[in-house]
């Protein structure tokens, strides 16, 4: 069994504001084709939190994926009880039809948000469940997983546990080869 933490950059964090912008789908695109290769190499669990974000994004994913790697199991970790309840109601929405679908979720705290322990204990449960991580992140553009990044890098001196970061020049290849693929005909949705 090999478990893949996925985390990233929350939506706002790459400007995108709707399921139809064009950045979502390279997104979106960029990280099937890394989740697949993953799951190919033998990951069988993709977890990752509930983030408005590259966190969701990938969950979605991950739960495509699974039509045609049903052995695939996606996990849903929120850091603490009642996680996303200030969201906007369509917000929630969406947070709740992705735990609705995916096949396992839980709350690492059981308490509502009280202090940033629950955080730090969050960061410890995904890094000690997992065999590597991977981030949508690029270090030259810091943002809310910079502080994911820096507990992974930390931990991975002590412990065998790889980091891959998808930054904004994969992001661009993933790009450039979206575009030629939608340019030679085929189509993704």
């Amino acid at each position: 069994m090999s478990r893949l933490w996925m985390s990233g950059y929350r939506s706002y964090e790459l400007n995108v504001f709707s399921d139809q912008d064009e950045k979502l789908k390279v997104i979106k695109y960029a990280l099937t084709e890394y989740l697949t290769t993953q799951i190919e190499d033998g990951v069988d669990w993709l977890i990752t939190g509930g983030q408005l974000g590259v966190e969701q994004w990938v969950a979605e994913v991950g739960l495509e994926l699974k039509q045609t790697y049903p052995e695939l199991q996606v996990a849903v970790m929120l850091p603490y009880g009642e996680f996303g309840g200030r969201w906007n109601e369509n917000n929630q929405a969406k947070l709740q039809t992705l735990l609705a679908k995916v096949d396992f979720h839980a709350a690492v705290s059981k308490q509502a948000y009280e202090n940033p322990q629950q955080l730090k204990n969050y960061q410890e449960f995904m890094l000690t469940h997992t065999d590597a991580a991977a981030l949508v992140y690029d270090p030259d553009n810091p943002g809310k997983p910079a502080y994911d990044y820096d507990l992974i890098r930390q931990f991975s001196t002590d412990h065998p546990y790889p980091l891959t970061l998808i930054d904004f020049d994969w992001l661009q290849e993933s790009a450039n080869e979206y575009a030629e693929k939608q340019n030679n005909g085929f189509n993704f949705e």
